[in-house]
C-alpha cells in the first residue's frame, strides 16, 4: 500500500479537456493519468460534465493508491481568472532594505489586492520588478540601503463563487483543495520544458518559482 506522503493527485481544467494525475513525489513521475477532452466547452459554472468525470477517475485512483484521497490539487485555466498588477512605493529613509522589509511591503499589498477585490481570492502573487532607489532589480538583493523600495506585484485571482461550487463538488468524494493553481501561469513558468504538467504544478507549489 503506497505511503499517502509520497503521492500527490492534481486535477486540471481547461474549457476542452479534463486531466488528473496521481503523482509520485519521490521519482517525479505519474503512477496514473487519465483525460476527458471535451466534444463541446466547459462551462465552469456548470458542472454536470465533471461531476461525471470524477465519479470514475476517483474511484480508479483510490483503487491504484489504496487509499481515500483527502486532499487534491486544483489546476484552472479560464477566462474568468482576474489579472490585476498594483505598484507599492515605501519610504525607507536610507535603513537597510532586508527581507523583512520586503514582507511587511507584500502584506500591504496583499491588503490592499483583498480591500479592492473582495470576491476574488488570490491564486498566485508574483513579484514582476523591484525599484530600489529608482534602479530596477530583477530579483531581490538582501540588505541594500535605500531611501525607498517600489514593487510591482501581479496578482492572478479567481472569483469566489467559482470556488465554492468546486470544494461542493469535491465534498461529495470528502477531498478538500489543497491549493488552486493558474494552469498558464504554471506552464509558462517552464516554457519549452519537456516535463508533465504535474510535475510542473508539484515543482510550482514547493516553491521552485
Amino acid at each position: 500500500m503506497a505511503e499517502e506522503i509520497d503521492f500527490e493527485t492534481y486535477l486540471s481544467l481547461t474549457k476542452n479537456k479534463f486531466e488528473i494525475f496521481l503523482f509520485d513525489k519521490t521519482n517525479l513521475k505519474n503512477l496514473y493519468k487519465d483525460e476527458l477532452k471535451l466534444e463541446s466547452s466547459f462551462n465552469f459554472l456548470d458542472l454536470d460534465k465533471l461531476n461525471k468525470f470524477l465519479d470514475i477517475q476517483i474511484f480508479k485512483i483510490e483503487k491504484i493508491y489504496g487509499k481515500f484521497i483527502k486532499n487534491i490539487y486544483l489546476i484552472l485555466e479560464n477566462d474568468l481568472n482576474l489579472e490585476v498588477n498594483i505598484c507599492i512605493k515605501k519610504k525607507n529613509y536610507g535603513n537597510l532594505i532586508n527581507k523583512k522589509s520586503l514582507e511587511n511591503a507584500l502584506i500591504e499589498v496583499k491588503d490592499l489586492f483583498k480591500e479592492s477585490y473582495q470576491q476574488q481570492t488570490i491564486i498566485h502573487m508574483i513579484i514582476n520588478n523591484y525599484l530600489i532607489n529608482d534602479k530596477n532589480y530583477s530579483s531581490f538583493i538582501d540588505n541594500l540601503r535605500g531611501d525607498n523600495l517600489c514593487l510591482e506585484v501581479n496578482f492572478i485571482s479567481i472569483s469566489n463563487e467559482i470556488l465554492v461550487k468546486f470544494d461542493k463538488i469535491l465534498e461529495k468524494y470528502q477531498i478538500t483543495i489543497s491549493q488552486y493553481l493558474n494552469r498558464n501561469y504554471v506552464k509558462n513558468f517552464f516554457n519549452e520544458e519537456n516535463i508533465e504538467l504535474s510535475e510542473m504544478a508539484f515543482k510550482i507549489v514547493n516553491g521552485y518559482n
